[in-house]
C-alpha cells in the first residue's frame, strides 16, 4: 500500500474518490475474442460484473438512437472491443507533442464540450478498446531510432487513464517502453486513477501528464472527469520518488484550452497556484499551453452533443488559421494571444524555475 505524502491543497478546489467510468454496455467482437489481450480484458470487465454482449458478427450497430443527442448518450455508455484496423499501424506524426502517435483506443469516456475529438472520428462516439495491443506495441519498434531519443503520444483519440481500470493497457505501454533504449511513451488525461501505475518498472521513458484548467471552465465545460486537485494529487503521487512512495514517473501539465475568461488572470492564478502546491518538490516536469480553437466540422458537432453549451464559438470574435492542407481553425486574435502567452510564461517561470515550457500554440 503507497502512503503518499499530501500537498496542502486550496480551499478552492475540491479533491474527490477516483473517478471511474463504469460503461453501461460492454461489446466483444468476434476478432476482439480471438485475441489473447482480448481475453484479459473480458476478465477484467467481468471481474466488475459488468453487462458484457459478445457480437456475432465484426460490426458496431444499434448505437444511433433517434437525435444526435441520443446517439451520443447510447455511445457515451458503451465500450466497444474490438481489433486496431489495418490502417492503424501506419503511424502520423504529431508535433509539437511527439514524433508519433499511437492508438490502443479510440474515444473518451469524458463530456468535455469542447472535446478535440468532435470532427476527428467517424460514427457515433462509442469508446472503441483494441484488443491487439501486442501487435500494436510491436509495430512501435520500426519507429525507433536506434541512435535518437523517439517521442510517442498515446493519448491523441483517447483517455487511456479514464479507461485503464477496464483494460489494463495503459500499463502495458509502460512497460514496453521500459524496456526499450531510447522510446519514450507521453499520456495525458483528466481522470485520477493512478495507483495501479506507481510500481511499473518505466525506467524513466514514460511522461505522465495532466490536463489542468481554471475552475469556472473546469466546472462548466469538463463533465464526468475528475477534479482539478484530485488530478493534481494524482500527479504529485506519479512524480514523489519512490523513496517517497510515489511513482518516479517524469511527469507534466497541460493547461488546455486557455480561455481569456471573465476575471481570466485571478482564476489561472489560483490554478497555477494549486499546481504549485501540489508539485512543491523537484521533479522532472513540463509544461504545455494550448489556447482555444475550434473548427467549423468541430463546432457543428459540438453543437449536436451539447446544444445548451455556453461554451463561446463566436467566429466573428476570432481570427481565421489555415494549415498547409487548407483546413480552417478559428483562434484567438493576436492581442489576445500575446497577453495570455506572456501571462503564462512569466507565471510558470517565477514558480517554477525547473520546469521546462514545450510549446504555446
Amino acid at each position: 500500500m503507497h502512503v503518499i505524502p499530501t500537498a496542502k491543497t486550496s480551499s478552492h478546489l475540491e479533491v474527490r474518490k477516483p473517478r471511474l467510468w463504469m460503461p453501461e454496455r460492454v461489446l466483444f467482437t468476434p476478432a476482439a475474442l480471438e485475441e489473447s489481450y482480448g481475453q484479459k480484458i473480458l476478465e477484467r470487465v467481468e471481474s466488475l460484473n459488468l453487462p458484457v454482449e459478445k457480437l456475432s458478427r465484426n460490426r458496431l450497430t444499434n448505437l444511433r438512437g433517434e437525435s444526435d443527442r441520443e446517439t451520443y448518450n447510447i455511445s457515451k455508455r458503451t465500450l466497444a472491443v474490438v481489433t486496431a484496423p489495418p490502417s492503424s499501424f501506419k503511424l502520423s506524426p504529431i508535433p509539437p507533442s511527439a514524433d508519433w502517435q499511437f492508438h490502443i483506443a479510440e474515444g473518451c469516456p469524458a463530456h468535455c464540450q469542447y472535446c478535440y475529438l468532435a470532427g476527428s472520428l467517424q460514427g457515433p462516439p462509442v469508446i472503441r478498446v483494441f484488443a491487439n495491443l501486442p501487435q500494436i506495441l510491436e509495430n512501435l519498434s520500426a519507429y525507433l531510432l536506434p541512435d535518437k531519443t523517439t517521442s510517442f503520444e498515446v493519448s491523441c483519440y483517447t483517455d487511456p487513464l479514464g479507461i485503464e481500470h477496464l483494460t489494463g493497457s495503459l500499463s502495458e505501454c509502460i512497460r514496453y517502453f521500459g524496456t526499450t533504449e531510447n522510446g519514450h511513451l507521453r499520456w495525458v488525461s483528466k481522470f485520477d486513477q493512478v495507483d495501479e501505475l506507481l510500481d511499473l518498472p518505466h525506467n524513466g521513458h514514460t511522461r505522465c501528464r495532466t490536463s489542468v484548467n481554471a475552475a469556472p471552465v473546469s466546472s462548466r465545460f469538463e463533465g464526468g472527469t475528475a477534479s482539478v486537485a484530485s488530478r493534481l494529487q494524482a500527479l504529485r503521487k506519479l512524480a514523489l520518488p519512490r523513496t517517497q512512495g510515489g511513482g518516479g514517473y517524469p511527469v507534466g501539465l497541460v493547461i488546455a484550452p486557455i480561455m481569456p475568461i471573465d476575471n481570466w488572470t485571478e482564476h489561472y492564478t489560483h490554478l497555477l497556484d494549486s499546481m504549485s502546491e501540489a508539485l512543491d518538490f523537484e521533479c522532472d516536469l513540463t509544461f504545455e499551453l494550448i489556447s482555444h480553437r475550434f473548427t467549423p466540422g468541430s463546432k457543428e458537432v459540438l453543437q449536436t452533443w451539447y446544444p445548451q453549451s455556453k461554451l463561446d464559438m463566436d467566429e466573428a470574435t476570432r481570427s481565421v488559421k489555415r494549415n498547409k492542407f487548407g483546413g480552417t481553425k478559428y483562434v484567438y486574435d493576436a492581442d489576445t494571444m500575446k497577453k495570455l502567452r506572456r501571462f503564462f510564461e512569466d507565471e510558470i517561470t517565477k514558480r517554477f524555475p525547473q520546469g521546462r515550457i514545450l510549446y504555446w500554440t
